[in-house]
């Protein structure tokens, strides 16, 4: 009868809704944009409120890969090319520069991140004259966190090496699957034994955080090949897991999510047995899940984050640390300076014509109200906490009676509970916290696109 009634509720409850990495989501950001000396303002703004007592972030896009994954959705550029890295880093660092001439303190950096497209397209050289590049104007604290994404295939000791001897100390891998039908439907083909070895390697070196992205949801998933990659995984015991969902959005241009048919894919509670299957054998394994779609050992930080309720999420996914300001560099990166966003040209053409004409490369942006502000920090509290409140004046919306009425359901379906000032998603409804989520955001709900946006909620 359980089971019945939970698949009814995903039937319910799996419809197209945002991720939640940033509110406003990207599509509902004002259609008029922001202008460049506003987005200026805000960082300026952000990095003296904040600079000298927490530092910033950066998240800095290497997009280019020798191979078009067609599970991907991200924004990158496939080339065999290597001649594009230099060109590309000079954009990179001299839209750095454009920044640090912008501030008028010496940057503190917290965190970096290097995402992608693929980091480890680029040489070790490359990576060290891009690292060795950011800290000519900035400084590092005590303490700081800086990680990167790889591919297993093209990883190698001397990257891994290099980028430790630069401060790395943390790396997650892209595994997805290992079942040898789903690689060749995502064009993604890599053995269990290769990525031993670079995981092997990477410990060995020294690395304090390593993690493995898997996905559900892929073209020709099931049961047992899901099983055999979660063994596989465990068997190397990452310390961190990202069990992600896999967002079938072939409307967008350029994600290339073209090399299976839709039919192909597992459907709505099927794809969600797939989740629930794999979290039983994470916590088997000793995983504690942080958030959504995130496992950690005890021994994590992320793990130690949730505990403390130091745990946040932005851009790059869940973070073990906040920094007000974060600046994203390169091709398409998103930047928040908690006041406003901004993301860089999506063409990487148009990025490094607009860097070496001397502009800050902005395309579009959201300058944040009030109450943007206010369901910000309502919607982190719930995909970080799976709780918020309104007891703080601050935190009090006028729309409130109309956010509860749109979860008096939900409420009804025993999956959160409503308090006077606060409401709680019950742990065993973590599942639905994105749909928690999207009764809180007001520009969905004045805003309901016509067409559809969004990949499926569970």
């Amino acid at each position: 009868m359980a089971e019945l009634q939970n698949a009814a509720l995903i039937q319910k409850y799996n419809i197209p809704g945002p991720r939640y990495t940033s509110y406003p989501t990207v599509p509902f950001w004002d259609k008029e944009g922001i202008s460049i000396e506003d987005w200026k303002e805000t960082v300026k703004r952000s990095f003296d409120e904040s600079n000298r007592s927490e530092g910033i972030s950066l998240y800095i896009h290497l997009p280019y890969c020798e191979n078009l994954c067609t599970f991907c959705a991200c924004h990158k550029h496939i080339t065999v090319q290597h001649s594009v890295e230099d060109p590309y880093i000079d954009a990179v660092l001299a839209e750095w520069k454009l920044y640090t001439d912008l501030l008028e303190d010496t940057p503190i950096i917290r965190e970096i991140h290097l995402g992608g497209g693929t980091p480890t397209f680029f040489s070790a050289e490359n990576l060290k004259r891009l690292i060795d590049g950011i800290f000519l104007h900035a400084e590092r604290p005590e303490s700081y966190d800086f990680s990167f994404e790889a591919h297993p295939n093209n990883t190698t000791e001397e990257q891994l090496q290099t980028l430790y001897d630069l401060g790395f100390r943390r790396t997650s891998f892209g595994i997805q699957d290992y079942d040898p039908t789903v690689q060749k439907a995502i064009n993604r083909i890599q053995s269990f034994e290769d990525v031993e070895k670079i995981h092997n390697l990477a410990k060995k070196i020294g690395y304090e955080s390593i993690s493995h992205d898997i996905i559900f949801g892929l073209p020709h998933q099931n049961k047992e090949n899901i099983k055999t990659t979660i063994a596989n995984t465990v068997k190397l015991m990452p310390d961190r897991i990202a069990y992600y969902s896999y967002a079938h959005v072939p409307w967008i241009k350029g994600v290339g999510q073209r090399g299976f048919d839709e039919n192909d894919l597992p459907k709505d509670e099927y794809k969600r047995e797939l989740y629930e299957l794999g979290k039983q054998l994470f916590f088997e394994a000793g995983y504690e899940e942080i958030g959504m779609d995130h496992f950690s050992l005890p021994t994590d930080k992320l793990y130690k984050a949730m505990k403390n309720h130091t745990l946040h999420r932005n851009f790059m996914g869940y973070t073990a640390g906040k920094t007000q300001l974060m600046i994203g560099l390169g091709m398409s990166s998103i930047s928040d300076s908690w006041y406003s966003f901004a993301q860089n040209e999506k063409r990487v053409e148009d990025y490094i014509d607009r860097v070496n004409k001397g502009e800050l490369p902005v395309f579009r942006g959201h300058l944040l109200t009030t109450e943007d502000l206010i369901v910000r920090r309502h919607i982190l509290n719930l995909m970080c906490n799976l709780e918020t409140s309104w007891a703080d004046d601050a935190m009090k919306l006028e729309s409130m009676p109309e956010i509860l009425g749109r979860l008096k359901e939900m409420e009804e379906d025993d999956l959160i509970e409503i308090h006077e000032e606060r409401l709680v998603v019950k742990e065993s409804s973590r599942k639905f916290v994105r749909n928690v989520c999207m009764a809180f955001d007001l520009r969905l709900v004045a805003q309901q696109p016509e067409k559809r946006i969004f990949s499926m909620t569970i």
